[in-house]
């Protein structure tokens, strides 16, 4: 068996932490857009309060505006729903904050416990950035707001008008593009395919390995957005189909390349049709073809039930991540409070904001510094805002400035966006009011945040994520057990049935999981990183079956006169009939590390890779049982 190391994770030196934080990095296409938006979620209702004559209910509605920060990315029937119940969250998370500061004692463990589900509900349904930070936040920044004359249920009012205000600002996009959220992920396909089929032959193992997982993952991706994420229907001959139809052709062009170097047509020429069909769905409907079949359109990521159960399942680092953040959030709350804090509550947003996007140890150090170092920088740039104490116009102006600032810079550099944050954090806290202590709000905010950051931290090292060998062995198996699942339908002479489409889908899911849980080990501690290097060869073993295989069914649904021919071998269904118990009994050696079965059938599909991973594991387990 014959593959290079995986690429290794930098070390978070302080050279490398200082380098990484000068790093600018660029900014998305129309990140303006997104910006603007923000901008003006956060300014129209400030406006709208001081129009009325209650400032502090126009701050109080800025918490709903918060929403326009989510699902950028989503169609618009998917956001529409998506906003809407973010909306809903955001207000319930302030009545339930203010509802909850009638008992102090139980602000802390109850803020934990929120934490906890917020996290693990965000990170299972992909909710995507900011993630569970704000709901937190919400709940918490709500109860100390200074708007003693309003009640839970018209607060509650006030957040979701925001959040209302924010979906509208969020979905008039629908107006001008209503299918452009679709086109940009099946172009960012293309682009990726392109990319995977332009790599040069000679290039490093480890380059091609991540060239091939990111064409999957864009792939994977715009199936999501133009299957998964479409609750309406799609309409026979529209624009969705036409789509759908352009992924299709991009997915075939990707299989055809899974199965080895030399047979099909040349990847010049298939690299040339990637980029023209990634052309093609950026511009307006050139063709309308007919609807694909049901049959012929793959799902997207495994449903929300399976990925719920998951985030829980007993071992796993999705449930550590969890229970980090509860650790953490706890911690943090209860030195706040012994330290008598005024505003425990940001240690506890700061530790959950390290720790729910689940980071490895270097990506969490590095942003702890971005933080905290951001933070008191930022300190000046409120303490000179609060001093001048804008209101009216003028405030709305500054809190969307500030937005601008931030949504802009956030994607190109942290450290300078938390500059702004900290800024536009302490100016919506003030509730538009003065503050009598400026010098020591601006403390106590600094000193929260190295708080939070330091317990984060504190709780990583308590809780790291488990990425040994046995960990990486059991994914393997998982992605064996997937792969004898499809063979089963394989060998029925079956690839787009519902079962088939469900088996596939959790290959690739599987597939997706053992990479993570490799990535994890690299930026592990010093003996992950061992493991790892030791067992990245079967863990590329195990990618380049699961593609073959994956490439194998995609050849049989291709449909006659396509323009790429699969290097795959089409199997038989002879082939297939033996592969399912041989893939199966070598999952179970795999799961459980113990020697596996000599391989009693030769099957050109997915040879060599299942006998180099059966000899892999002989000669792991050989010498002596893992520790």
């Amino acid at each position: 068996m014959s593959a290079s190391a995986p690429p290794p994770a930098p070390r978070p030196d302080a050279r490398a932490l200082f380098g990484e934080m000068r790093r600018i990095r660029p900014s998305p296409p129309q990140r303006w857009a997104f910006a603007l938006r923000a901008a003006l979620a956060m300014g129209v209702p400030i406006l709208a309060g001081w129009l009325a004559g209650d400032p502090a209910a126009g701050m109080m509605a800025t918490i709903g505006a918060f929403t326009a920060l989510y699902c950028s990315g989503r169609p618009y029937y998917a956001r529409g729903i998506a906003l809407a119940v973010i909306a809903g969250a955001f207000a319930a998370a302030v009545m339930f904050g203010l509802w909850l500061e009638h008992w102090p004692w139980l602000v802390v463990p109850v803020l934990a416990l929120v934490a906890m589900l917020a996290t693990w509900l965000c990170r299972a349904t992909r909710i995507g950035p900011p993630g569970a930070y704000m709901f937190v936040l919400a709940c918490a920044a709500g109860t100390a707001m200074p708007a003693q004359h309003l009640s839970p249920w018209h607060a509650g009012s006030l957040v979701f008008a925001g959040g209302a205000f924010a979906w509208l600002l969020h979905m008039a996009g629908a107006l001008a593009s209503p299918r452009g959220p679709e086109r940009k992920a099946v172009a960012a396909a293309g682009t990726a395919v392109a990319a995977w089929l332009g790599l040069d032959r000679d290039a490093p193992a480890h380059a091609h390995h991540q060239a091939r997982r990111q064409a999957a993952q864009a792939l994977h991706d715009s199936w999501q957005m133009l299957v998964g994420f479409q609750p309406v229907p799609a309409r026979a001959n529209g624009e969705l189909a036409r789509l759908r139809g352009l992924n299709r052709e991009l997915h075939l062009l990707f299989a055809s390349t899974q199965g080895g170097a030399g047979t099909g047509l040349q990847r010049s020429a298939l690299q040339q049709r990637a980029r023209a069909l990634a052309e093609e769905a950026r511009q307006p409907a050139i063709r309308r073809p007919a609807s694909l079949p049901p049959a012929s359109v793959p799902q997207g990521y495994p449903r929300s039930w399976t990925l719920l159960r998951e985030g829980i399942a007993p071992g796993t680092n999705a449930l550590r991540v969890v229970l980090r953040v509860g650790v953490a959030t706890l911690l943090a709350g209860a030195v706040a409070g012994a330290l008598d804090l005024e505003r425990a509550y940001w240690a506890i947003a700061a530790a959950l904001l390290m720790l729910h996007q689940g980071f490895d140890w270097p990506r969490t150090l590095q942003r702890s510094l971005e933080r905290t170092l951001g933070t008191w920088a930022g300190l000046l740039l409120a303490g000179a805002i609060l001093w001048l104490h804008p209101s009216g116009p003028w405030l709305a102006l500054v809190v969307m400035a500030l937005q601008f600032a931030i949504e802009i810079a956030v994607v190109r550099n942290y450290a300078l966006a938390v500059v702004f944050i900290t800024g536009v954090a302490l100016t919506i806290a003030s509730g538009g009011h003065p503050v009598d202590d400026i010098g020591g709000l601006l403390l106590a905010r600094g000193l929260d945040t190295v708080l939070g950051c330091a317990c984060a931290l504190a709780a990583f090292r308590l809780l790291p994520p488990r990425a040994d060998a046995r960990t990486v062995a059991g994914g393997i198996g998982k992605c064996l057990a997937a792969a004898a699942e499809v063979c089963v339908h394989l060998a029925a002479g079956d690839t787009t049935g519902p079962a088939a489409r469900e088996a596939r889908r959790t290959l690739q899911h599987r597939s997706f999981v053992l990479e993570q849980t490799t990535d994890e080990a690299v930026a592990g501690s010093e003996s992950e990183r061992r493991d790892a290097a030791t067992w990245w060869p079967a863990v590329a073993a195990c990618q380049r079956l699961c593609y073959r295989l994956l490439a194998a069914c995609w050849d049989r649904e291709r449909d006659p006169g396509s323009p790429a021919e699969a290097d795959t071998i089409p199997p038989g269904d002879a082939d297939a009939s033996r592969l399912a118990p041989l893939l199966d009994a070598q999952a179970q050696a795999w799961l459980h590390l113990r020697p596996p079965p000599a391989l009693q059938a030769e099957v050109a599909l997915l040879s060599p890779e299942l006998g180099d991973l059966r000899d892999f594991l002989d000669r792991q387990l050989r010498p002596a049982a893992l520790s």
